[in-house]
């Protein structure tokens, strides 16, 4: 349909059939506007006869923003490590210092060494075995103390309880727990009739991290 057409005013003749007051023009956009400003909530920060000027309107929408206080982190934190000296979470209690105790780990160890190094078969490469045994984990391996810059400490043989970054644990068969430092000590791991050195300043770091790292073969300084 022609818009003129929609705009134009109603024949007279038609007035008295349909009912309808003719106005003019004026008071139609009078009428118009009131009806507008009555309608529409006044906006603060626009004029509305600029709004009106428009064809189309575009209402404003702004998500609501979360409450990032109530929100929890999933992660949760661990003890630091001053926490867990106090709780003396490393230490182990007197009544537990009993080498027997510690039999059955030295027990799942030497199984574990043997599925890690394919049963130690004799033909086995001693390049392969030293590779597997040094990211290997020692924890109850029994170790011996063959050479030291401490005399006291040689000789020493015992279970390994506890390792460290600097220090290895063990205990021996008189239930006495021994701290022996990793740094200037060689170290001798029995498996099946295969002997294994360990020197120490080439182990001065955590288990964990050493099971990543990637080592060299190379010639080691006697003591």
């Amino acid at each position: 349909m022609d818009e003129a057409l929609v705009r134009s005013q109603v024949p007279g003749d038609l007035v008295d059939v349909l009912g309808v007051e003719p106005v003019s023009s004026s008071r139609a956009a009078t009428f118009t506007e009131a009806f507008l400003k009555n309608s529409l909530h006044r906006p603060a920060r626009h004029d509305l006869k600029s709004m009106l000027s428009h064809k189309a309107v575009i209402l404003g929408y702004c998500r609501p923003k979360k409450d990032r206080s109530k929100r929890t982190s999933r992660r949760t934190r661990g003890l630091n490590a001053r926490q867990k000296r106090a709780m003396k979470i490393f230490q182990i209690r007197p009544e537990h210092q009993r080498y027997e105790l510690f039999l059955p780990l030295h027990q799942l160890w030497r199984q574990y060494v043997l599925d890690l190094c394919s049963g130690l078969a004799p033909t086995s490469s001693p390049q392969f075995l030293q590779q597997k045994l040094m990211k290997a984990d020692f924890h109850g391996a029994i170790i011996t103390v063959v050479r030291s810059k401490c005399p006291s400490y040689v000789g020493t043989t015992g279970i390994l309880v506890q390792e460290f970054k600097h220090v290895f644990k063990i205990i021996t068969k008189e239930d006495r727990l021994k701290v022996i430092p990793k740094r200037n000590s060689v170290f001798s791991v029995e498996i099946n009739g295969f002997i294994s050195h360990i020197y120490g300043n080439k182990f001065e770091q955590r288990s964990a991290e050493r099971s990543a790292k990637r080592f060299k073969v190379r010639g080691s300084i006697d003591l």
